[in-house]
């Protein structure tokens, strides 16, 4: 069940017609999205607007995915502060990755799920990406998973403003989801979580309801996520990361068809019908 610090009711005037208009008003349901501080070691690193849950999630999945931490163990604690201008985590990390954190430090603040904002240089752009393994997926366990994304998207639900990050199981069963109002933070909360678990399972798959994008490759990728599975298209960027990391690339996810960008041993993009 979604907690009420995700949701907000607003009144909101419907209008409705063919030949003529009307309108009437009721209460509608909203996703929050409030700026949320990464603060590591008193240090103030990041602000993004994010949905308030699972923050604890999402800071730890940021750091990893950004490179931050290299594992989740340099990070000592981690709390969510409510704070007059919004909210914000506080980790405690390891000194040396807070040193080196120091020497490439950049300002995020921007749009929901910002991605690349703040980054000062091109080469700092793109970030040199980490080989996984990437698990052999029977078509019928991509249709799965995407069968039932829904089912497990109760923000989604409520609001229709949410994105939706799950992991799911080589047989595509959905494990594990968290959302978020953007999506490249629905993806750190769902590589924090499995991070708490203890990494992603061997044979799973990442099931995303949005574009796959460089940054979502990267992120899935230095969670060594071996298999993206996206709801729609992949950019040029992303393939071309994805052919770098050997991962397995699948977009237009859709009941009975979906497309692999990328497939390890295989360069051409394939059309599967399951």
């Amino acid at each position: 069940m979604q907690s009420l610090a995700a949701l907000a009711r607003h009144s909101v005037e419907t209008r409705r017609g063919s030949t003529g208009w009307y309108a009437d008003t009721r209460e509608d349901v909203l996703a929050m999205e409030v700026p949320v501080a990464l603060v590591y070691n008193g240090i103030s690193h990041a602000v993004m607007m994010a949905t308030p849950e699972d923050l604890e999630d999402f800071a730890l999945g940021f750091s990893l995915s950004e490179g931050i931490l290299a594992h989740r163990h340099e990070c000592y604690d981690l709390e969510v502060r409510q704070e007059p201008q919004g909210l914000a985590v506080h980790l405690s990390i390891a000194s040396q990755r807070l040193a080196e954190l120091k020497g490439r430090r950049r300002n995020l603040t921007g749009r929901t799920g910002c991605g690349l904002c703040g980054t000062e240089a091109l080469e700092q752009a793109i970030r040199p990406i980490r080989a996984v393994p990437a698990p052999a997926l029977a078509d019928a366990a991509i249709q799965r998973a995407l069968a039932g994304l829904a089912d497990h998207q109760a923000l989604q639900a409520a609001t229709g403003a949410a994105h939706g990050a799950a992991w799911c199981d080589g047989l595509g069963r959905i494990r594990l989801v968290r959302e978020d109002v953007g999506r490249h933070n629905a993806l750190d909360k769902l590589i924090g979580a499995l991070a708490r678990q203890g990494g992603p399972s061997e044979g799973g798959f990442a099931l995303v309801s949005s574009r796959a994008s460089y940054e979502m490759v990267h992120k899935s990728a230095s969670a060594g996520i071996g298999a993206l599975v996206a709801v729609s298209a992949a950019t040029t960027l992303a393939v071309e990361q994805a052919r770098a990391a050997d991962m397995l690339l699948v977009g237009f996810a859709r009941p009975g068809r979906h497309l692999i960008y990328h497939r390890p041993g295989a360069d051409a993009a394939i059309r599967v019908n399951a």
